[in-house]
């Protein structure tokens, strides 16, 4: 069997940890559980981290992504960290309303706002 790597891409700008989803579609269980294992790896390597995870080229995902957005959240605030979300689609936002996940999640229009954001707070 071929070993998939998680498809997420890491950058760092300023102060802040950008995880971005590459794949359009976050669906499988077996995806979401690498890229579980991939961005707690990240989040692991930093006390108080600054992240922000963008969903520019993610179109579709299951209902399994938002319990690991939620597991994700938790681990960031455990360390004293900071989570943005940006570049929702408009159908992505929408149940992320429906769910109320707009109340937990502080969710930003494009990656410049959400680092701004992160500014504010210092």
């Amino acid at each position: 069997m071929e070993s998939m790597k998680p498809k997420i891409a890491v950058e760092y700008i300023d102060n802040a940890t950008i995880i971005a989803f590459t794949d359009d579609k976050i669906l499988e269980d077996h995806d979401i559980q690498l890229l579980q294992d991939s961005i707690m790896s990240v989040i692991e390597q930093s006390e108080q981290i600054k992240l922000i995870l963008d969903f520019c080229n993610v179109r579709f995902l299951s209902s399994a992504v938002l319990g690991l957005l939620i597991k994700v959240s938790k681990k960031v605030y455990e360390r004293n960290g900071l989570l943005k979300l940006c570049n929702i689609n408009q159908k992505i936002h929408e149940i992320f309303k429906i769910t109320r996940l707009t109340k937990v999640f502080d969710i930003y229009k494009d990656i410049e706002s959400a680092i701004a954001s992160l500014s504010e707070k210092n």
